[in-house]
């Protein structure tokens, strides 16, 4: 089977496949609309079979979900505007289940279901760690992660971060020659910050820079958590050098931790702000590293892991119509009992659907309409809460 053709069954599933060209332009649309984050975008694709259907029926669904304003939709205009600079500029879009997409990033909750990247695919399927920590980095910090990044880069491992200053930038400056990732907040035609502008076309050139936001955005605050998360998702194993406990890498940490990836943890000085959040990790079973060999026998240990697909695949389908059995609507009433069901406490999907007696399609379908209205809230482990 060839990999850009559907599978026997009808679908592109979450093997290794290939968006057409027609296909790729329709799932960036999707992305861009309003309310369509990774769930959503995923629950659409598996419920209508193809993000063509699914873009034909969001005003509609956001309608029966309670919108109290007009659908925004990203217009093919936008769309294509986006389209055009991208590929101008010498990246491209990769949808996750390509090969070129990072392999472990598949196997994260709602992996982003398209990435504009530039430099060379073959990083893509290496094993990853990333190093997060401090802008502020200590000189032993900066010392520590330039020894450690290089190590890993020598054993073959790729290392990930987020192109900060501190930490990031010398993890990126220390493998620039042997492999490194940099995931930004911002659109890869407004990196940030910019005095690692330079840094960035480096890594553009001699590893892989990857954004999950689009072309011309400039990195909001909400749009870190969001690059955190992929840098976690992308690596084994997150390597924190120096951090305060209120620091942004904690929250890689975490996501690397609700991810099933291993969390490293350099110790410091107690007397030391920047040890604080790293101290803490260790206490909380993080694995305490004080050089590269410690991250090696970690990974060694987890050679024959492979993450867990998806509980529902993500599928295009190139024929006409929606997958069978999950376009099944349900009736008012069934409708009323279910929102009623929801409270502003989160719960998981799986309670809903045995609690409501309604089908998987269903109940997909209930929460798409509210999700597409702006009345849902998404949480970790597929649990949802209604907005108050």
């Amino acid at each position: 089977m060839a990999l850009s053709e559907p599978g026997s069954d009808g679908y592109i599933s979450h093997h290794p496949f290939r968006l057409t060209e027609r296909q790729r332009f329709h799932w960036l649309r999707l992305i861009r609309c309003e309310n369509v984050g990774p769930a959503t975008f995923r629950d659409l694709i598996n419920h209508f079979g193809s993000a063509e259907k699914a873009l034909d029926a969001l005003p509609a669904l956001s309608r029966k979900g309670g919108a109290r304003r007009a659908f925004h939709m990203a217009s093919e205009a936008e769309v294509e505007a986006e389209w055009t600079a991208l590929h101008r500029a010498g990246a491209r879009l990769v949808a996750t289940g390509e090969p070129d997409y990072p392999q472990a990033l598949n196997h994260i909750p709602a992996p982003p279901p398209l990435l504009t990247v530039m430099g060379g695919p073959e990083l893509a399927s290496k094993t990853a760690v990333a190093i997060v920590g401090s802008r502020n980095c200590s000189a032993s910090g900066a010392k520590l992660t330039e020894m450690i990044a290089r190590d890993l880069g020598q054993k073959g491992v790729v290392v990930v971060s987020g192109l900060a200053r501190g930490v990031d930038t010398h993890a990126h400056k220390a493998s620039l020659a042997l492999g490194t990732i940099a995931v930004v907040a911002g659109g890869l035609n407004q990196l940030y910050p910019r005095q690692n502008v330079d840094l960035a076309k480096s890594i553009a050139q001699q590893g892989m820079l990857i954004s999950e936001t689009p072309w011309n955005a400039p990195a909001r605050s909400q749009d870190f958590p969001r690059r955190n998360r992929i840098i976690s998702g992308i690596a084994m194993g997150t390597l924190v050098v120096e951090a305060a406990k209120r620091s942004g890498s904690l929250i890689t940490a975490r996501y690397a931790l609700e991810q099933g990836r291993e969390v490293f943890a350099i110790p410091g000085s107690p007397l030391d702000p920047r040890a604080s959040g790293t101290n803490h990790l260790i206490q909380q079973g993080a694995t305490l590293v004080c050089e590269a060999q410690d991250i090696l026998d970690a990974l060694a240990t987890q050679q024959n892991y492979t993450p867990a697909q998806q509980s529902l695949p993500l599928m295009e389908k190139e024929s006409e119509g929606a997958p069978e059995g999950r376009n099944a609507e349900p009736d008012e009433s069934d409708k009323i009992r279910f929102i009623r069901s929801l409270s502003l406490a989160p719960i998981a999907i799986d309670d809903l659907i045995r609690q409501s007696d309604l089908t998987l399609g269903q109940v997909q379908l209930l929460l798409l309409e509210l999700d597409l209205a702006g009345r849902l809230e998404r949480h970790g482990n597929q649990t949802v809460s209604i907005k108050a």
